[in-house]
């Protein structure tokens, strides 16, 4: 028997190589933070915009939920089951969404 034991690595040390650093995550609240106020800025636009400003919308929430889904839920490194999961649901929500705009003529001027 040797004297020296070899350690079986840690399960918490596994995955300390995927955990960027908290500059990375500063970054990331900034970025969340100017979507958000690029969002909420369309409550001031003019009427006449009331199209072009629902667009708008759906792609800043579709670049947020991206986001928080890669980042903070870490899908970026689950399985791509988890991923195909998250985006099915996004096309969904999208779709739904359209058809319920599209159903009472939203888009009509």
């Amino acid at each position: 028997m040797s004297a020296t034991t070899e350690h079986a690595p840690d399960a918490h040390h596994a995955h300390d190589e995927h955990i960027p650093s908290d500059r990375y995550f500063i970054k990331i609240a900034i970025i969340l933070a100017v979507v958000t106020a690029l969002e909420t800025s369309t409550f001031w636009w003019p009427k006449s915009l009331s199209t072009v400003s629902v667009v708008v919308l759906l792609i800043l929430m579709t670049i947020k939920f991206f986001m928080i889904v890669m980042i903070f839920m870490h899908l970026k490194f689950d399985s791509k089951l988890f991923g195909f999961m998250f985006y099915t649901g996004l096309g969904l929500a999208v779709f739904v969404y359209l058809v319920f705009l599209f159903t009472f003529q939203f888009f009509r001027s």
